[in-house]
């Protein structure tokens, strides 16, 4: 599939959902008996509409969203008619405006959870062992993938050179894939035990006990490399003379990259599954301004942080490379973090997002009950057009971090498969 066409699928998904969200305000404020007169997907000029009982429904020029109108949110609005002050959404039990207001977010949650329980289910997601060897590496078994050469004086993978010293892995016919079990009798559970093993040796002549991926046993006899390494225990120490065997950790070749779990058992998969994202996704809100220097960055052409913040013009990007390359299960998991996101966003307590509205609505409950309490006057609404400075500032501080963050996607896009 051509990157365009994955672009258009993904931004008409983040439509639909946006559109999902304001039919979710729609249809709880008229299941309370709310009056909502407009219900529009898209901005701008009006390009078809139809009017069903006191709601016009259609459709505008501008696919960027969508909004509902429901009369009186507000006791500063003034958009009741005669007849309906008592429609009007301000008047309502606090519960009531809560879930009215709520509504949004929870479709988006229901969205992700539906296309999450797709994926887990019929398209595969990555298999839980194997995200346990990424997550605790030094857990996970000693199978090995075998490098070609090992660089003396710095850890970590660097592009082989004359001066590198060949893999003793690899002049010793050791095979990518193969699970070493013991260093010289020493058994070694752990890719951890391996490298523990491998660096305490006092003679570099080793045995090891190898089982191949067709589960065939054998030993074999290396001389280990000399080498300068940090300690075990503290990776940033001063490099100490160890020996090195030239490999680094790999997967069981046995163990399947992904799994489904079939319609049935896809549910409390998908139930965990949304758990672990849940997590992730609140690492990743509460580090989104530590990472908005990388944006101005960005700008200036450095490179572009792959886990850093994206507008919904990087996400359709990023899921246009995705489809692209025939990846529907992560094209997704991607559509399932942007609506998590966007549903736990909007429920943050400031205005104009419905989590202010929320907060208010909550605020007042409480000091009404606490005037009664304490015998005093009913101190009634909180007057909105006192708070409009806040709102002007969030809608500024938020309005800039989007312009930032399409900018940034515009001008130095993240390309997941490299260059």
């Amino acid at each position: 599939m051509p990157a365009w066409l994955g672009v258009v699928i993904f931004a008409l998904i983040i439509f639909v959902s946006v559109c999902l969200h304001e039919a979710g305000h729609m249809g709880t404020a008229k299941m309370f008996g709310m009056k909502v007169t407009r219900y529009f997907a898209g901005f701008g000029p009006t390009i078809w509409s139809f009017r069903k009982g006191e709601t016009e429904y259609g459709i505008k020029a501008i696919p960027l969203g969508g909004f509902v109108k429901i009369v009186g949110m507000t006791p500063q609005d003034d958009d009741v008619e005669p007849g309906d002050e008592k429609r009007a959404m301000w008047r309502f039990p606090v519960w009531k405006r809560t879930i009215v207001m709520s509504a949004g977010s929870v479709t988006h949650f229901i969205i992700g959870f539906v296309l999450l329980w797709i994926t887990v289910s019929f398209l595969g997601i990555t298999n839980p062992k194997v995200q346990d060897v990424y997550e605790n590496p030094n857990a996970a078994p000693a199978f090995i993938k075998v490098e070609k050469c090992v660089v003396v004086t710095s850890p970590g993978s660097a592009d082989c050179t004359d001066k590198d010293q060949i893999s003793p892995a690899l002049s010793s016919n050791l095979k990518t894939g193969d699970h070493i079990t013991a260093v010289n009798g020493t058994p070694t559970p752990t890719y951890k035990d391996l490298v523990t093993q491998i660096r305490g040796v006092t003679n570099p002549a080793v045995t090891l006990a190898v089982t191949s991926p067709d589960q065939t046993a054998r030993d074999v006899k290396v001389n280990l490399v000399p080498v300068q390494r940090p300690p075990m225990d503290d990776a940033n120490g001063s490099p100490v003379n160890t020996y090195a065997l030239g490999i680094t950790e790999s997967i069981d070749p046995a163990l399947p990259l992904t799994v489904k779990y079939g319609a049935v058992h896809g549910i409390p998969e998908t139930f965990s599954y949304a758990g672990s994202m849940a997590k992730q996704l609140g690492s990743s809100i509460a580090g989104i301004p530590g990472k908005v220097p990388g944006l101005f960055k960005a700008l200036s052409g450095q490179p572009r942080d792959p886990n850093g913040p994206i507008s919904v013009v990087g996400a359709a990007d990023i899921g246009g490379q995705i489809a692209s390359h025939g990846l529907w299960s992560v094209f997704l998991l991607l559509a399932v973090t942007l609506n998590f996101f966007v549903g736990v966003f909007n429920l943050l307590p400031l205005l104009p997002l419905d989590g202010g509205h929320i907060a208010i609505a909550w605020f007042e409950k409480l000091r009404s009950w606490l005037a009664a309490r304490f015998h005093r006057p009913d101190p009634g609404r909180v007057n909105y057009e006192k708070l409009m400075p806040a709102t002007y500032a969030v809608i500024l501080i938020f309005g800039g971090f989007s312009v930032l963050t399409i900018l940034a996607d515009i001008i130095n896009p993240i390309n997941i498969f490299g260059k």
